[in-house]
């Protein structure tokens, strides 16, 4: 193979730039969609006992 033919190999300017944006993904991560709350007759156990969501409100 020739040198042409082979893949282009990483600049450092590319990995600059990579490495300069992982910090943003941060800010992807907090507007994230919040997990859903559980339902509100979902069963629990507390020290042994197994009571309904509900009936701890």
């Amino acid at each position: 193979m020739s040198p042409q033919q082979t893949s282009p190999k990483v600049k450092r300017r590319t990995v600059l730039q990579v490495l300069l944006s992982i910090p943003a993904l941060a800010l992807f991560r907090e507007h994230a969609v919040p997990a859903a709350e559980p339902p509100a007759d979902e069963f629990v156990e507390i020290n042994g006992w197994i009571l309904k969501r509900s009936d701890l409100a």
